[in-house]
């Protein structure tokens, strides 16, 4: 690409690729740096690239660079939102093994030791077939389901820790 084909480029599509970016990111300052990017790598790139695709190019790297500033943006914001003034409450939990017990209660023998097995000793699936002499899919049949009773009895109001 030629210094004139990328003039003509931006005089061409600088008003498309900044109406794209701007109805995305709602910010026209942000939308400005973005397809101001975009441009800068377009000339710095331009040996590369072919003139037919200038286009498809420049909107390719605008929308890349558009994604990377939300993703600036959010982290951003994020970091704020947990800055180091930030306080932690620490709630009072006393009742939570008891809830836990409570749960694993209401499951079957089967399931209860199932969820022991898996999740509290660590043994695959395979291990845990050879001990209660189930196959594999089984297992995981009765494990899911074994979690899903658990899930809905924790997820209750007076239940949630």
């Amino acid at each position: 690409m030629t210094e004139k084909e990328y003039n003509d480029c931006v005089n061409l599509y600088a008003d498309n690729v900044y109406r794209f970016i701007v109805k995305n990111l709602r910010h026209e300052e942000d939308a400005r740096d973005v397809v101001q990017t975009a441009f800068e790598k377009l000339w710095r790139n331009r040996e590369e690239i072919d003139n037919s695709k200038c286009k498809a190019y420049l909107f390719t790297v605008a929308y890349n660079s558009m994604i990377d500033h939300l993703r600036k943006v959010k982290r951003l914001h994020l970091k704020e939102e947990f800055g180091e003034d930030t306080k932690v409450s620490h709630r009072h939990v006393d009742n939570a093994r008891e809830i836990l017990e409570k749960a694993l209660a209401r499951l079957s023998e089967t399931q209860r030791s199932l969820v022991m097995l898996k999740d509290y000793e660590g043994y695959s699936y395979e291990e845990i077939g050879r001990i209660m002499n189930l196959n594999e899919s089984q297992v995981k049949v009765y494990l899911h389901r074994a979690r899903l009773q658990l899930k809905s009895y924790l997820v209750k109001m007076e239940n949630v820790i």
